[in-house]
């Protein structure tokens, strides 16, 4: 819709990203926890903030002025997987 104006519109899903969260986060379920881990055992690692802003970056540069309207999955794998 407002590709003619020059604004492209794309979105970034990333995936488990190594961050400070845990520190803040307090009367945690052990049950909870517990559920996670088989989600984790299959991710293939968790990224840095660095990759996910590489991404956040390429998408606002000229280098992407041909894509539009799209989700750049940045997860490394782990949705291929399923």
């Amino acid at each position: 819709m407002y590709a003619n104006e020059g604004i492209r519109c794309n979105a970034i899903a990333p995936g488990g990203v190594k961050t400070n969260i845990a520190q803040s986060m307090s009367n945690v379920s052990q049950f909870g926890m517990d559920r996670t881990k088989a989600v984790q055992g299959v991710m293939p690692r968790l990224g840095e903030s660095e990759e996910v802003a590489k991404v956040a970056l390429f998408l606002a540069s000229d280098d992407a002025s041909f894509v539009n309207g799209t989700v750049v999955v940045a997860d490394g794998g782990w949705t291929a997987a399923f």
